[in-house]
């Protein structure tokens, strides 16, 4: 007798763990894969910050009425292996989504992004402008990161200790994220130079007795002066035959970098201001690149035309006239920059 009620006894506590088992796992998939507003349009900028855990996240979340019960975000966070993976930033969510697809958002890093587009051509002046204006960063926040220590990417190593990194912040665009800092952001410019100037580029270089500094030096210079294709590459072929030949570049847009002014063409006062920037005054190079080149200025400085030109100059029409000796240069100008 003692036996079938111990027998009925264990029925029931068996049957009435099941139950309470199974309306646990019936509550748990209610509130992990349920969301609290099904099809609503609504969408919820979400902060995480730096060192929050789950517990934190799931108050939030809870209070801004994103999920139904924060316990289930941290008992699902920590079920799923994911809650020391969840990342901090700003999110766009919705009370449609439900915890599982919350947190596999969390974890993959989806944070909002904010599209910023950098300019062939533009200096470091220009990006700090652009930056502020479109209040990215700050820019005593953006001087500083340009300031850091940047001696493990190898294509800086020829550059000059007292060179700014003028020339290696890529033209492109990049998404971003709205909690980015300055310094994520020169790093991620920096990575994108990295990748563009290949091993075959810079095989290139080397061959040819250069040093990555000098080519974008150069390039940096051919964006500043002439726009198409063909004409960078020509001018590209001008300069490089200047430098053999000891001649003075007189490149208009080094001395603009100086003065930085936006016209093409320079007065006899401002080539005479002395400056390691002014090819007037002072032969070879300039002290550092005066603009962050793109891609086709690069490859320009990289593989320029040969011509039997020796002198350019930039109409008011953008077009550019090519001349072999002085004298036709002066006739051109004579004719162009009226």
């Amino acid at each position: 007798m003692k036996i079938k009620i111990k027998i009925r006894t264990l029925r029931k506590v068996i049957s009435i763990t099941s139950t309470v088992l199974l309306l646990g796992l019936i509550l748990f998939s209610w509130e992990v894969y349920f969301p609290i507003k099904p099809g609503s349009p609504e969408n919820i900028e979400f902060l995480i910050q730096k060192g929050e855990g789950d517990e934190e996240i799931g108050r939030s979340l809870k209070e801004q009425g994103i999920i139904k019960n924060n316990y289930f975000f941290s008992l699902y966070a920590i079920i799923s292996g994911n809650d020391s993976k969840l990342q901090a930033g700003r999110y766009s969510l919705s009370p449609a989504m439900t915890i599982t697809e919350i947190v596999r958002k969390f974890v993959s890093g989806d944070v909002i992004k904010q599209k910023i587009t950098i300019i062939e051509g533009w200096t470091i002046k220009d990006i700090e402008k652009y930056f502020v204006d479109k209040e990215i960063v700050s820019a005593q926040s953006f001087r500083e990161a340009l300031n850091k220590d940047y001696s493990s990417y190898d294509f800086l190593k020829e550059r000059p200790k007292n060179i700014s990194i003028e020339g290696y912040l890529f033209p492109d665009t990049y998404n971003i994220s709205l909690e980015e800092e300055a310094e994520d952001i020169v790093g991620l410019m920096l990575l994108n130079f990295n990748k563009k100037l290949n091993a075959g580029l810079r095989q290139q270089i080397v061959s040819q007795n250069k040093t990555i500094f000098e080519v974008i030096t150069m390039a940096s210079i051919i964006e500043k002066e002439v726009k198409t294709t063909d004409d960078k590459k020509i001018v590209a072929g001008i300069l490089w035959k200047r430098l053999d030949a000891g001649m003075p570049l007189q490149v208009d847009a080094t001395v603009n970098y100086i003065t930085d002014k936006n016209h093409p063409g320079v007065t006899i006062e401002d080539t005479k201001i002395d400056s390691p920037y002014n090819t007037y005054k002072y032969k070879g190079l300039p002290k550092g690149p005066i603009s962050n080149p793109g891609m086709d200025s690069i490859l320009a400085a990289i593989y320029p035309t040969e011509t039997k030109y020796w002198y350019y100059l930039s109409g008011f029409d953008g077009k550019t006239i090519f001349s072999e000796t002085f004298a036709e240069h002066n006739a051109a100008r004579a004719k162009y920059l009226k």
